[in-house]
């Protein structure tokens, strides 16, 4: 199995005749920072604030929960990052196939990645081991399938131009469908939990189970516009492709401000909600993932400064690896047999929760390492 988040050993190797690109070190890097994020980044912060009340932990601790409704926390961000990180690798691994293979090989990779990322976005959920009622058919796997796989048809059959014009049409007219098409008994352009079309569509026509009630943040509607937070990514990957390009790191953190500029003046009459990946949220996360990957790529690609960032591309060379590992095993138990029981009572006090975490990452980074050492690449 190939992971599409990826930019593996095979994905960027060199064609036949051709010298050896660049590898991005620094997207397996961001990847792996927001999957560090995804699995520990809310445990540790919050079990350093029962050590240290600070306000800036306190600060830290609202950005690492995500909004109930409406707004923005770094939390809100960590998804559509990986999703946005999965467009950049998606410009490497599909213009390589295209070029050897040809479109068709191309869609059949496409297809068949999305097919087994949907599969497992299932099994994460629970599989067939729930009642059949309480099966989630939509969920983040669920979503990084669709994303991926319609983002992908439309980097293998349209050109730049096309697919600008994809990702525009897309935000617009998810804009559009919410602003002017009424929901029964409700009317048009309501925004608020259960009032809009978008939980509306999921009530009516997404079966088996919904993560809040009647209907599901990862919904059928919203799918739209998780494409177009592909498509970001996908611009930003064919940018940095180029070898012409030049200023990249300038030019993507002016692109990023830019796109959070739209975001928060549309969020105006159009409001930023993860739940419902709003279009103003698209170019919100989407501005928020340009900037760090100009960061990231600064400071690894360019700079060379990699030690601080050798945890995170373990992490990142098997990231779905690693989110489903926690899925399927208990770290925290693991944890506990080195430092719980009677050790951590008597001897860590107030720190006992902290030492629990930063175990827990500490084996997390341990199996990343181990899967990297011997060159173990889980891939779709």
């Amino acid at each position: 199995m190939q992971d599409p988040l990826p930019l593996s050993p095979e994905s960027t190797g060199p064609a036949p005749g051709t010298s050896k690109p660049a590898r991005l070190v620094s997207l397996d890097a961001l990847r792996g920072f927001d999957m560090f994020c995804i699995v520990g980044g809310e445990a540790l912060i919050a079990a350093l604030q029962k050590v240290n009340a600070s306000p800036i932990l306190q600060k830290l601790g609202i950005q690492m929960e995500h909004v109930e409704w409406q707004g923005f926390h770094f939390e809100d961000l960590l998804f559509p990052l990986f999703v946005f990180i999965s467009g950049v690798s998606l410009v490497f691994s599909l213009s390589r196939v295209i070029e050897q293979e040809g479109k068709a090989a191309a869609v059949w990779r496409i297809v068949r990645r999305a097919l087994l990322l949907y599969v497992l976005g299932v099994f994460y959920y629970g599989g067939f081991g729930t009642p059949f009622e309480k099966i989630r058919l939509m969920g983040v796997l669920q979503r990084f399938a669709i994303a991926t796989l319609f983002a992908g048809l439309i980097f293998t059959f349209l050109e730049q131009r096309g697919r600008v014009i994809a990702c525009a049409g897309i935000l617009v007219g998810y804009w559009a469908l919410l602003t002017f098409v009424p929901v029964p008994g409700i009317g048009a352009g309501h925004f608020d939990e259960g009032q809009n079309l978008t939980n509306w569509v999921d009530k009516m026509y997404l079966p088996l189970r919904k993560w809040d009630g009647d209907h599901d943040p990862e919904g059928l509607l919203s799918n739209l516009p998780a494409i177009a937070t592909c498509l970001l990514g996908m611009f930003a990957g064919v940018f940095l492709k180029n070898e012409k390009s030049r200023n990249k790191v300038v030019t993507l953190l002016a692109a990023g401000a830019i796109s959070l500029v739209l975001g928060y003046v549309w969020s105006y009459q159009f409001p930023i909600i993860k739940k419902l990946w709003t279009s103003s949220f698209v170019l919100v996360a989407g501005g928020y993932s340009a900037i760090l990957l100009a960061l990231f790529y600064l400071v690894v690609d360019v700079w060379k400064l990699r030690g601080w960032a050798q945890p995170f591309i373990w992490i990142g060379m098997n990231s779905i690896s690693i989110y489903m590992i926690h899925n399927l095993v208990d770290i925290g138990k693991i944890a506990q047999r080195f430092v719980g029981g009677d050790l951590s009572r008597l001897y860590l006090g107030d720190y006992a929760g902290l030492v629990l975490v930063l175990v827990e990452l500490a084996l997390t980074v341990f199996i990343a390492w181990w899967m990297y050492s011997r060159k173990i690449f889980i891939r779709l």
